[in-house]
This record gives C-alpha cells, sequence and structure tokens, in this order.
C-alpha cells in the first residue's frame, strides 16, 4: 500500500490554546483513580493568559505554518486486513528558517502530547527560537486520536467508544506513527542528510526519549522537558508526587501548608452535618450544588497541585494561592481561609466557582484511556506523609475502574518491559546517546525524571527553581529570571555541540 502525503488546501490554523488543566481526582466506583495529569500547559497560570506571550513571533507569522495530512496506517505492527486501513494524521511545517536539504540543515520534530496540537503552535517557544537559531525546519506532528488526526469515519468521542479502534491507541503506534511522517518528509525534500532532533515535553517528552531509543536511525538526538519516565511501577515511590506538592507549599508558607493539611478534616465534619453539604456549597460559592464531600476535597486537590506543577514565574501560583489562605478575607475559620485561596488563584472573587474547571474533555478522555491500558503511573499516599487526605495506590481498585469503563485490565509493567526504566542508568550506558533531559524542581513530576548525568552524551539539566516544561513555554514575563535564561542557554549548547559532532562525521564519512 502506498503512503500518501497531502497538503491542505488551507494555511496552518491557529485557534486559541485550550487550558491543559491537572487532573487530581481520587477513587470511587464512579471516578478514576488518583493521577495527576500530564500535559506541558495548564493551571490558571497557562501561558496564553499572560502578558508577554510571543504567540506567533514578529519574524514568523500564520502563514509561515502550513498544514499537511499524512496517510497513515492504523495498525503499524500487523498484517491483517484492517492494519492496512489509513486515517489522514495532521502535521504542521514552517519552512520559513530552513537552509535547506543541500546544506543538510537541522530538523526540529515536535511530538505532540496528549492534546491537539494546535496547543502547539506558538506555545512552545523552544521551537521558532532554535529553527532561527539553527537554520532549522520546524515541525509538529499530532499524536493519534487527538484533534483532527482521529482514525477515518470517527469522531473522537465515537472511536474512544470502540474497543476495536481503541486497542490501535497507543505510544508505541504513536511512534512509529511520527517515525513515517518524518521520513516521508525528509524524502520528499530530498534531505535524507540533515539531522533531526525530536522534542517533547511532558508526555511528549517520555515520547521523545522513546522515539531516540526505539529509532536512532531516524533522530539523531532527543530533548526531553519534564518528562517522567521513571515514575512506573515502583521506581521510585508512589508518593513522590504529592511529596513534592507539599514541599512547593511548605517552602511558601508553613501557615498555609498547616491549614490546607487541616482543612479536609474539617470538610469532612461540616458535610457529616444535616445540612452540611448545602453549608459547604454555599461557602464556597459552588454554580452547583455539592452530592459529596470528595468532589470538593478533589477540586482543591487539583487546584493545589496545578499550582505546584505549573508553578511560573512571574505570578508563582503556589505564593498566590498562599498568599490568599493566609490573608483570610473571607473569614477567619479555616474554611474561609481556604476559599480566599480560591479567590487568590483565579484573580477575582467570580459569581460562582465550578467545580469542573480543572476538565478539558477531549485530553481527559484520551489520557483516560492511556492511563487505563500502559501509562499506569503509580501515585499515592499514606496517612501523614503528604499535606493531602490518605490515597494510596491500590491496584485492584485500579483495576476495578478501567475493567468497568473500558472492558480491560491495565498493563502496568508494559512501559517498563517496553522501554525500560530498570537500572536505567547502566543500561543506558551500553547503548544510548544524545538524550538531553531538563527538570525544575519545583515540578512534582520531576521526581519522576532523570536529574543526573548517565553518560556523556545522555545529560540531565535541571533548575531548583523551574516547573513543568517551564523551559520550553514562553515565561510569564519579558524579564526572564537568570536561572532560566541559564538553563536554557545550557541546553542550546549541548544541542549545539551535537549538531557540531554530527556535521564533522558527516564531512568525514560523505
Amino acid at each position: 500500500m502506498a503512503i500518501r502525503t497531502h497538503k491542505s488546501s488551507q494555511g496552518a490554523p491557529w485557534l486559541p490554546c485550550l487550558l491543559i488543566l491537572l487532573l487530581f481526582i481520587t477513587f470511587t466506583c464512579a471516578s478514576p483513580p488518583t493521577r495527576p495529569r500530564l500535559g506541558v500547559l495548564g493551571g490558571h497560570n497557562n501561558p496564553k493568559n499572560d502578558v508577554h506571550n510571543p504567540s506567533l513571533t514578529a519574524s514568523d507569522s500564520k502563514k509561515d505554518y502550513q498544514t499537511f495530512y499524512f496517510d497513515q496506517p492504523i495498525d503499524h505492527f500487523n498484517y491483517q486486513p484492517v492494519s492496512y486501513n489509513t486515517f489522514r494524521e495532521r502535521y504542521i511545517v514552517n519552512f520559513k528558517h530552513w537552509r535547506g536539504a543541500k546544506a543538510a540543515a537541522p530538523i526540529f520534530a515536535y511530538l505532540g502530547e496528549e492534546s491537539s496540537i494546535d496547543d502547539d503552535l506558538g506555545l512552545i517557544n523552544f521551537m521558532p527560537e532554535n529553527v532561527r537559531r539553527f537554520g532549522a525546519l520546524e515541525l509538529y506532528i499530532e499524536h493519534r486520536f487527538y484533534g483532527e488526526s482521529i482514525p477515518t469515519g470517527f469522531t473522537s468521542e465515537e472511536a474512544l467508544k470502540n474497543a476495536t479502534i481503541r486497542g490501535y491507541f497507543s505510544s508505541s503506534q504513536a511512534l512509529a506513527d511520527y517515525a513515517e511522517v518524518i521520513r516521508s518528509l525528509k524524502k520528499n525534500l530530498s534531505a535524507e542528510s540533515s539531522p533531526v532532533i525530536v522534542v517533547g515535553g511532558s508526555y511528549g517528552g517520555m515520547l521523545a526519549t522513546w522515539f531516540r531509543l526505539k529509532y536512532p536511525h531516524i533522530a539523531m538526538a532527543a530533548f526531553a522537558s519534564s518528562a517522567p519516565i521513571l515514575y512506573f511501577e515502583d521506581l521510585v515511590p508512589h508518593n513522590s508526587y504529592p511529596v513534592v506538592v507539599t514541599k512547593d507549599f511548605q517552602e511558601a508558607s508553613l501557615s498555609c501548608y498547616n491549614t490546607i493539611k487541616q482543612s479536609w478534616s474539617e470538610i469532612d465534619r461540616v458535610a457529616n452535618k444535616s445540612n452540611g453539604l448545602s453549608e459547604l456549597s454555599k461557602k464556597f460559592k459552588l454554580c452547583k450544588p455539592l452530592k459529596d464531600a470528595s468532589d470538593l476535597k478533589n477540586y482543591l486537590n487539583s487546584l493545589y497541585s496545578s499550582s505546584a506543577q505549573y508553578d511560573r514565574p512571574p505570578k508563582y501560583p503556589v505564593t498566590v494561592v498562599c498568599r490568599g489562605i493566609d490573608g483570610g478575607a473571607n473569614g477567619t475559620d479555616i474554611l474561609g481561609r481556604i476559599f480566599s485561596g480560591i479567590v487568590s488563584y483565579y484573580g477575582k472573587n467570580k459569581e460562582c466557582y465550578d467545580l469542573g474547571d480543572f476538565f478539558s474533555t477531549e485530553t481527559l478522555t484520551g489520557w483516560d484511556w492511556q492511563t487505563c491500558s500502559e501509562m499506569v503511573i503509580p501515585i499515592g499516599n499514606g496517612p501523614n506523609e503528604t499535606m493531602f487526605p490518605a490515597s494510596p495506590f491500590v491496584y485492584k481498585e485500579y483495576r476495578d475502574y478501567c475493567v468497568n469503563k473500558f472492558g480491560v485490565e491495565p498493563r502496568p509493567t508494559w512501559i517498563t518491559t517496553n522501554y525500560g526504566g530498570y537500572h536505567i542508568k547502566r543500561v543506558l550506558q551500553r547503548f544510548g546517546s544524545n538524550i538531553l533531559f531538563s527538570n525544575g524542581l519545583r515540578d512534582p513530576y520531576s521526581s519522576g525524571g532523570i536529574l543526573e548525568n548517565i553518560s556523556d552524551s545522555i545529560l540531565a539539566v535541571f533548575t531548583k527553581e523551574g516547573s513543568h516544561c517551564l523551559d520550553i513555554v514562553p515565561a510569564a514575563s519579558a524579564n526572564d529570571p537568570k536561572w532560566l535564561i541559564a538553563q536554557r542557554k545550557q541546553e542550546v549548547r549541548i544541542i549545539e555541540r551535537w549538531f557540531n559532532e554530527y556535521y564533522d562525521e558527516l564531512h568525514k564519512f560523505g
């Protein structure tokens, strides 16, 4: 079967960026198990809300980004008739700064994560900055089952409800998609000598890492920002994520931390009163009456965790929340102070507060399937380990939810079996190369990231002050902090060295 590349009849779409917010839900019979969502962008401090959001740089415009579609096999790993069915996978290219195939100019390929590719354009500042610096081609590839890259004949919702079709929704299939697109594009451009660096953040950073390991003949290097590739099975303690959230709040304000820690039992105490749920609904100005106290606690979990994961300058949402809690303008009792933290987070006292604010339908549903199949990230905590109520990771309850919703059991050991993880330093020293990991230690997911150099070419860069994917997105101010500027410069120096080594070998061996 011929695989064809199609150019859209229209230019690249430039839709407003969706909020990709953190999901931190405690398990019940009808709710997913506890697991914070990944995602490059998120929280109230989403870069699209910032004053300094270049979106499109002065030297690039909407017309510079061209949309293409690739006829992608539904299944790369079988040869049954259904495997040959195709769907249109979207990718977007900016040729403006590329010095061309004759110069063997590089290709920067951004591997889409669990959202529409529209969410990445203009907000992954690492891409336009560095394609100009290196005279590179700028490429974005959408992850299958997100955005417009849905199996033919289905909507996103229909595809996820179809047990057969959603079986093709996996990281391995997505990596093979990326390999097909990059190979085809290089061939069409006669750019076989152009080195490719794959770039990704969060889940996309995991994909970039795994792509370099699985397809080293296609990608010369990988840059993975905030990729928690060790947060599987028991490679790190299950409570690592909430421990970092707790540390972030303790450093911001001990009184704020203590108020949050005390608030959970206070919510339960009020909820157990005869009209307790109604009282809580009024206290927190909720748009809809509470049906269960756990809904409010889940919402607060999301708010605190999102604040920590995306604790970006200059707003620093953890400090903003704690300023509200410590100020207690809406009452001096514990719950009044907690509500003041919510008001401070949003920047104004809204008419009412929606407990669904942290949910994005497409990304929530798609990620729900991914975590119920292979992306089993075991996050939980016991009593008094963190500022959160005890919520240990219990695989049976996790499994029961997934079986009830999708009719399949998760495969909690598949990621480490397929991509590795155990003894990673010893293993990658033997055969891995040219992977750059970056992290910010205020990001709870950094606890599952690579924080030390593995070899001379598998390197780790981190900052104590950084948060989730901060180094690849625009800062919230035109005056970036010095530590962030230094981190970005260090990353570029490493990538530049790899390109120089590649071109030296290219000239030497022809």
